[in-house]
This record gives structure tokens, C-alpha cells and sequence, in this order.
């Protein structure tokens, strides 16, 4: 049975490269080159038919290390809480204050982007920040 070494998360979504670009932000991702023939994703956008512009976009790890991501517009809005969820890990190997502190932080630096905090789990020694993209998908600082 071969292992698979390469995934990508897809998001169905409103405004791909909207949503794409406040990842990008979040994960410190970047914007693809456009498709070979292309000098930007603009002129890309414009060939496709006028029912394809803007319909999805991607971000990628510039490490190369991560999945890539990519944003899919479909018709239908988010009606109920996520079954999948990104934890984004930036207090791995911290508790109590400390953790918190550095969730609350990367929380801070967030919200301008458009984030929506929505609770915090917290125990006194571990806890995650429970938040919300700009399309309103749950993901957790973790």
C-alpha cells in the first residue's frame, strides 16, 4: 500500500482568493506564480470564461513543507460548525501563562485581518483560542 507524503486542504468558500489571502496572512503562506504564460494572476483570471473568473485561488507553503491550500468558490453559504478544523500550533511546548500569553498575541494579530474571536479554553495549564476566518470557519489557536 504506497504512503501518501503530499496532501492539500481545500475550503469551499465565498471569495477564494479573499479567504486564500487572509491564510496566507495567518500561516505566513504565499501567493503562487501564475500558470506558465501568464505574467499575473489578473490576466490569468481574465482568459477564463467569465462563469471561472475568481471561482478558486491557493496558497503555498514557501518552505515547501506544508499543504497547499486551496480556495473553491461554490454556491452555498457555511451553514453549520465546521467537521474539520486547522489548529494553528503557535504555543507548542508552552502552558499555563506563558502559552496563554502567546495565544493571546498571535489572537491580537488576527482580529485586523479580520478574525473573529470566539471563546477561550483554558484550565489553568493548557488552553486554545477557539476563532473564526473571515467566511466564519472555526479554527483553533492552539
Amino acid at each position: 500500500m504506497p504512503v501518501i507524503k503530499q496532501f492539500q486542504v481545500t475550503f469551499d468558500c465565498a471569495e477564494p482568493e479573499r479567504l486564500a489571502r487572509f491564510w496566507c496572512e495567518v500561516l505566513g503562506y504565499v501567493v503562487p506564480s501564475p500558470p506558465s504564460g501568464f505574467a499575473t494572476w489578473e490576466e490569468y483570471d481574465r482568459s477564463q470564461a467569465p462563469e471561472e473568473r475568481g471561482s478558486w485561488f491557493a496558497g503555498v507553503d514557501p518552505s515547501g513543507v506544508g499543504p497547499r491550500l486551496y480556495f473553491q468558490r461554490v454556491p452555498e453559504g457555511k451553514v453549520v460548525k465546521n467537521r474539520v478544523h486547522l489548529d494553528v500550533r503557535v504555543g507548542t511546548g508552552l502552558v499555563g501563562e506563558e502559552r496563554l500569553a502567546k495565544l493571546e498575541a498571535e489572537c491580537a494579530r488576527l482580529l485586523p485581518l479580520g478574525a473573529e474571536r470566539v471563546r477561550l479554553l483554558y484550565d489553568g495549564h493548557d488552553s486554545c483560542i477557539v476563532m473564526q476566518d473571515i467566511e466564519g470557519n472555526e479554527f483553533c489557536l492552539d
